[in-house]
């Protein structure tokens, strides 16, 4: 017998045993364990980024899948949070998130955008995937969640880390909503290390729901100053956001997994950028005007990422209040 097969034993002795005796659940269930796990197939589209933006392309279809953790507890329906990976795919900052989630009686959906297109990573080609078709993935995790039966279809967020971000943040667009989005409409929206280096049109014209956005000021792969402007134009228009900054914080500062500081040599990073959408579907460089291209001599190859304890402990705490 493996010791990874005794340990997975071991942990489904536990998950079994606190569910055999319900009269002392709350004492024999380890803290962050949730009432129930479900795997979902996702019917999505993927989107080139123009393709995205003009809205009038079919795209090609794809099955993705997607994790569902219901907390414990006899609550007839819980608020829940949409999760969007970065760059890297599904981690170990996300595993911590489901488990303060979850022990915060919040249900968790983490969308698998990668793997059911065949992509592994992202960070040294991001040509692979584009941000906004991970947000159309975002709407259909919505509407999937919306209709279960343990849900509180009213109070569903999303969440997203770096590139998913992106997706996270800028689905609140009602030109992106009314494109792509359905009935269910997300509660909130929350961007952690997000890319606001590329604008475009109407991004300021939003749903109404709130906009929760935190960085690590010394992150050198996401450019914290794109979102400072981004968030200040929004305040103007009376939305409600804000933009949490941590000192001496790196990219990917929540992933207790990542030594303090580390450095990833061949990291496509757009920190030098600015890109605009200047007409429906044409992305250029706001300063060229060249069309946007990951061989615009604007990219920056090689960056960093750090785990920094403190800012995620506010992170996690700033989040489940927003939500609760």
């Amino acid at each position: 017998m493996t010791k990874n097969f005794r340990s997975i034993l071991g942990y489904l002795v536990v998950v079994f045993a606190a569910f055999a005796s319900p009269t002392t659940q709350a004492q024999t269930i380890p803290a962050g364990i949730p009432g129930r796990i479900e795997v979902h197939s996702l019917a999505s589209t993927t989107l080139s980024t123009d393709e995205f933006l003009l809205g009038n392309a079919q795209g090609k279809p794809v099955l993705l899948g997607g994790e569902l953790r219901l907390p414990v507890g006899t609550t007839a329906k819980f608020p829940a949070v949409i999760l969007v990976h970065g760059s890297g795919g599904i981690g170990g900052a996300m595993d911590m998130w489901i488990h303060h989630l979850n022990q915060a009686g919040i249900a968790t959906f983490v969308v698998d955008t990668f793997s059911g297109r065949g992509i592994v990573s992202t960070v040294q080609d991001q040509t692979q995937l584009g941000s906004l078709s991970m947000m159309v993935d975002a709407y259909k995790a919505l509407e999937l969640i919306a209709a279960h039966p343990r849900i509180d279809a009213k109070h569903i967020y999303v969440m997203g880390f770096s590139k998913g971000a992106v997706a996270s943040i800028f689905s609140a667009s009602t030109r992106f909503k009314k494109m792509y989005g359905g009935q269910a409409q997300f509660a909130g929206h929350i961007g952690l290390y997000t890319p606001c280096n590329t604008r475009y049109i109407g991004d300021t014209d939003l749903t109404g729901a709130p906009l929760r956005l935190f960085h690590g000021i010394t992150d050198d792969y996401v450019n914290i100053i794109p979102c400072r402007g981004f968030v200040e134009e929004l305040k103007k228009k009376g939305v409600d956001v804000t933009l949490t900054e941590f000192p001496d914080s790196d990219h990917s500062y929540d992933g207790p997994l990542t030594p303090n500081r580390l450095a990833v040599p061949k990291a496509q990073s757009t920190r030098q950028c600015k890109f605009i959408e200047d007409k429906p579907g044409n992305i250029v460089n706001a300063e060229s005007k060249a069309v946007f291209s990951y061989t615009d001599s604007c990219i920056a190859i090689g960056a960093h990422v750090g785990y920094n304890p403190e800012s995620t402990k506010q992170t996690i705490q700033a989040v489940i209040g927003f939500i609760k």
